[in-house]
């Protein structure tokens, strides 16, 4: 599956991974920035680091299962610990457990058919040459600061590391740079000359917009857009990024999970606003996923197994829904997903003659509809009242579908 733009939005959900030392410290991925961690008392982590339960075969079949479409890696990220054998570096995985972790992740995402993206943080709190910031852990250190630093070799440093990853590991589809900040920008990374390597190494690949420089697809993290995002006017590829329980790393102390039903109706939000959706989990020190991220991926895949059709290949439909509804679209099929179960009756306005069928998704089962156009009254003790020109009434269950997130499948006339 060489690089190409045109999976990007059919594929709608995929898998983001962090993984790397700050794992073992198990309190979030900014540990060794928020407790100021100097480099000696960090490397306890480096002695201990061994992924005996890091099993990318098995992170694969969970993502399939899930419904996931592609997948990301955080081939390196602030600390500067490399999940990948680097020339340029020794601070890497091979050298410690001599295990490739970005060749297993992507031989493994490629086996499930699932498209591989690496994450790469512009950041090296490890470099000798990455200029200290208030972001660095070693911004108190007297020592430190003294030492010389040079940003033009870092930035030598940049382009050899991201030609490893994309000249050594195959077909990489999407590259997710991490990120421009207000102590550092495009001139740090030389972002220009970056991306135009990138683009001279992978043709086709998908790559971020965190290098201050336009990309080709924003990310929005932690927050959902509710409308299609746009720029100037223009709409944009995006992605929203969300993490399970508000870390990327693992956080073992952090018991704050979304419900699977919430991360299911962000899901449906982002494609019906024409978006992805990027979820992140974050693997133990020893590299398995924690039990509440499994279940978490089995309930969205026990959900997806019925229902990927109005998720995959979908987009924002051509109708505006009332409220509680959220509408996908693919082609001459509309998907209606019902964030508040009604009673019996569900309006949708300006659907009125353009819907030759209905049925739940989840069983196949038909929804019987009509128009109410009948007397015009305000009130009638056994009868709805006559509803607005166009409208569709569709009679529901009374009892709801034992899914997370019910969908209706209206197939549209032809002329619709």
């Amino acid at each position: 599956m060489p690089a190409s733009p045109d999976w990007f939005e059919p594929a709608r959900f995929g898998l983001f991974v962090h993984f790397g030392l700050y794992s073992l410290a198990a309190r979030h991925e900014w540990v060794r920035s928020r407790e100021a961690i100097p480099d000696a008392e960090y490397d306890r982590y480096l002695e201990r680091f061994d992924p005996d339960r890091f099993d990318a075969p098995a992170l694969a079949q969970a993502a399939r299962a899930a419904g996931m479409r592609y997948a990301v890696l955080t081939a390196k990220h602030h600390d500067g610990f490399c999940l990948f054998g680097s020339k340029l570096t020794d601070y890497h995985s091979v050298r410690v457990t001599g295990r490739d972790l970005v060749a297993e992740f992507a031989d493994a995402m490629r086996a499930e058919g699932i498209r591989v993206g690496l994450y790469y943080s512009l950041l090296d709190w490890h470099h000798p040459d990455f200029e200290i910031d208030r972001y660095h852990p070693l911004h108190a250190d007297a020592a430190a600061l003294e030492q010389p630093r040079d940003m033009a070799r870092y930035r030598e440093f940049l382009r050899g590391q991201v030609t490893e990853l994309l000249t050594e590991y195959g077909d990489i589809d999407l590259l997710f740079f991490d990120f421009t900040y207000p102590a550092k920008g495009p001139e740090d990374w030389g972002a220009e000359e970056l991306l135009a390597l990138v683009r001279e190494l992978r043709p086709g690949i998908l790559v971020n917009d965190r290098l201050g420089i336009p990309g080709d697809y924003v990310t929005p993290e932690q927050y959902q857009p509710d409308r299609p995002l746009e720029r100037d006017g223009v709409p944009v590829r995006w992605e929203a990024c969300h993490t399970l329980n508000g870390s990327w790393g693992y956080d073992r102390d952090n018991h704050e999970y979304k419900d699977p039903a919430l991360l299911v109706r962000m899901l449906v939000q982002s494609v019906a606003c024409g978006g992805n959706l990027l979820l992140n989990v974050g693997p133990t020190g020893r590299g398995a996923l924690d039990p509440r991220a499994r279940e978490t991926l089995a309930a969205i895949g026990e959900w997806m197994q019925l229902h990927e059709r109005s998720v995959h290949n979908a987009g924002p439909a051509e109708f505006t829904p009332p409220s509680n509804v959220l509408y996908t679209q693919v082609g001459d099929r509309l998907y209606v997903h019902l964030l508040f179960w009604p009673l019996k009756h569900l309006h949708l306005p300006g659907l009125a003659g353009r819907v030759r069928y209905a049925q739940l998704l989840h069983d196949g089962s038909e929804v019987r509809f009509h128009q109410l156009n009948g007397e015009n009254h305000e009130h009638n003790n056994l009868a709805p009242p006559r509803q607005d020109a166009g409208t569709l009434t569709l009679t529901l269950p009374i009892i709801a579908p034992d899914v997370l997130l019910p969908v209706l499948e209206l197939f549209l006339e032809a002329d619709a």
